[in-house]
């Protein structure tokens, strides 16, 4: 059948009794990409946030800063990483539930840290977001105050500022960018 079978469906969650989820249409799943049904996680992907706002739907995250599963996930799975024993317990708990039709290993494409090289959990985080004008004219400010070489750089700099059309202030990186 095709997928817009499914449109208005929805699925019974596999280890949450009671709780059902809606089947919905994203343009980022398509035939050479996934299989068709995938799994949205809102607070761990750009185009399933998108999903998720477009259907209003909330951005629970259920993983903390340091990649464990939080209390809200469940007691089976609070304070377990998500990539270690977290992954072990949810098998566990879909074998239990009988909702596991097959299990292989895979290796997933995962971004991973240029220092650590262990792989990056993309996760939901609160940003501040201010008022374009009044950062755009604060930036434009203080970079006339700045001694640049060759000067030429300023004016591409004060109009590049002038374009951009949001900013956020984020504090989601103490380290710095390579």
């Amino acid at each position: 059948f095709s997928g817009a079978d499914l449109v208005d469906g929805s699925c019974a969650h596999p280890t949450i009794p009671g709780r059902v989820s809606p089947l919905l249409p994203a343009n980022h799943v398509t035939m050479t990409k996934g299989t068709g049904l995938v799994h949205t996680a809102p607070a761990h992907g750009m185009e399933d946030y998108s999903v998720a706002s477009h259907h209003q739907l909330p951005t629970d995250c259920l993983v903390d800063e340091s990649g464990y599963f939080t209390e809200a996930a469940g007691p089976e799975l609070k304070n377990k990483n998500v990539l270690e024993e977290g992954n072990e317990a949810v098998i566990r708990m879909l074998q239990a539930a009988g909702s596991l039709l097959k299990e292989e290993k895979y290796v997933h494409s995962y971004p991973y840290d240029w220092r650590t090289k262990k792989p990056i959990i993309i996760r939901a985080s609160k940003q501040w977001f201010v008022n374009t004008a009044d950062v755009k004219a604060a930036a434009q400010d203080v970079l006339k105050k700045v001694k640049v070489i060759p000067t030429s750089a300023v004016n591409r700099m004060l109009e590049m500022l002038d374009r951009r059309t949001f900013w956020c202030i984020s504090r989601q990186r103490c380290w710095g960018v390579p």
